[in-house]
């Protein structure tokens, strides 16, 4: 049998380094993997590109980086629920790049696929579409929107095997599945760690052959 993935929150974390591009799956902070998050906060990485749907709301998941100033730039689909995302990126203090939900998450899926992007029609003749080629296809324009990939995912899941075989929990799946596909170094925390064999097969949303790293989550995410 191949060796286990199980490790430690500390080692685990090593590979996130400062100015990388870190995937942090949630909607709002349902899913969100707020062990890792506090964990990298305690490693005091600085200076991350994140790619997520939100920022969470204050105090809480990615609202924690956000607070202590760990992220330099921020790609998503909104950031009205949490005040103090709003005002730093107001003040100057972050950068955000906003994409729409869909299209953000079909980036990311195309990262994952190892295709160059997608073609969608949402954001033509919005700033959206500003400095991206439109391509006609069949007598219809579309946006070319690039693929999105990160050097680091780390991911919030219900249970996981020892080799990384991960299912996630009803809603808390969310961008968890996608996020997984599309980094160089996959992190997943999972509320509960189970042996190898315990998990259905066909109850597996992600693969352990995905997966580099499993921690014990401290925390079960909403």
């Amino acid at each position: 049998m191949a060796k286990s993935k199980v490790t430690t929150i500390e080692t685990a974390v090593e590979r996130v380094k400062d100015g990388q591009t870190v995937l942090i799956p949630g909607f709002v902070n349902v899913g969100v993997p707020e062990t890792l998050i506090k964990a990298i906060i305690k490693n005091d990485v600085k200076d991350i590109n994140v790619i997520s749907n939100n920022t969470s709301v204050k105090g809480q998941g990615i609202g924690l980086l956000v607070h202590d100033g760990r992220i330099k730039h921020i790609t998503c689909s909104h950031i009205g629920s949490n005040t103090e995302t709003v005002e730093k990126v107001v003040a100057g203090e972050l950068n955000v790049t906003f994409v729409p939900q869909g299209t953000l998450c079909e980036r990311v899926r195309a990262g994952g696929a190892g295709i160059g992007g997608v073609l969608t029609p949402t954001g033509l003749g919005t700033p959206i579409a500003e400095g991206k080629p439109v391509i006609n296809v069949d007598g219809k324009d579309y946006l070319l929107e690039k693929a999105l990939r990160g050097d680091v995912a780390l991911i919030h899941a219900w249970k996981a095997d020892e080799m990384g075989n991960v299912v996630y929990h009803r809603t808390a799946r969310n961008f968890n599945q996608v996020w997984a596909t599309a980094a160089d170094w996959v992190i997943v925390e999972a509320e509960e760690i189970v042996p190898v064999g315990s998990l259905d097969p066909d109850a597996i949303m992600t693969p352990g052959a995905l997966v580099d790293a499993v921690v014990q989550a401290a925390v079960k995410a909403e």
